[in-house]
């Protein structure tokens, strides 16, 4: 019984550091996710220093803020094992998502097979970089339609409307970069037009 106690309090310790790293990982101030969640600086600043014991009623608006599963505020990753140990989700009209950044910070990385289905174009805040591994992918961006071939990259403000998926009747595997607003991919789709010369010294 002993042994289960102290690992509930470990679980129980390692929760305010996680949610202090996550916080300053987005580059948000106390007074910012207080704004988003309702709970007040004092209290998430004694959350993150462990003097606030955490409680669902404040855990759920936090990993809803945060984007992460509850389960990821709670359990600590493998000590010493740095490997993410991939879990494939089944989407809509058969599609895959595989997840490759099992505590996202700012940039959520994923491996994707899509499947045929009618486009839809959507807008929301972020940022994301496109890599396309098999098959042919067809962006719908704004008024502009491409397709991408293995070894193509694009990237684009999530704010204008887009989509994404097959360019024709067979599944296309990319691997997504999603980030928040402001977090962009430092490679370009197509190298630089001008030579910008040697660095100052």
């Amino acid at each position: 019984m002993d042994s289960m106690d102290e690992e509930l309090e470990r679980m129980l310790d390692g929760i305010g550091p996680r949610l202090r790293t996550l916080r300053r990982d987005r580059g948000l101030t106390l007074e910012a996710l207080a704004a988003t969640t309702g709970i007040s600086v004092s209290t998430l600043s004694r959350l993150e220093s462990g003097k606030r014991r955490p409680t669902l009623d404040l855990l759920i608006p936090l990993a809803r803020a945060h984007r992460v599963a509850l389960d990821q505020l709670v359990a600590a990753p493998a000590s010493g094992d740095p490997r993410v140990h991939l879990k494939p989700l089944r989407k809509g009209h058969g599609s895959i998502l595989v997840p490759l950044t099992q505590y996202p910070g700012r940039v959520q990385v994923f491996k994707q097979v899509l499947t045929p289905r009618e486009p839809k174009l959507v807008t929301h805040e972020g940022y994301e970089w496109l890599y396309v591994l098999a098959g042919e992918l067809r962006l719908i961006l704004g008024e502009n339609e491409l397709t991408l071939r293995p070894g193509e990259v694009a990237e684009f403000d999530t704010g204008e409307p887009h989509w994404f998926g097959p360019a024709d009747t067979s599944p296309v595997e990319i691997l997504h970069l999603f980030g928040p607003r402001g977090d962009q991919a430092v490679v370009r789709a197509s190298p630089a037009t001008t030579d910008p010369g040697p660095a100052p010294v």
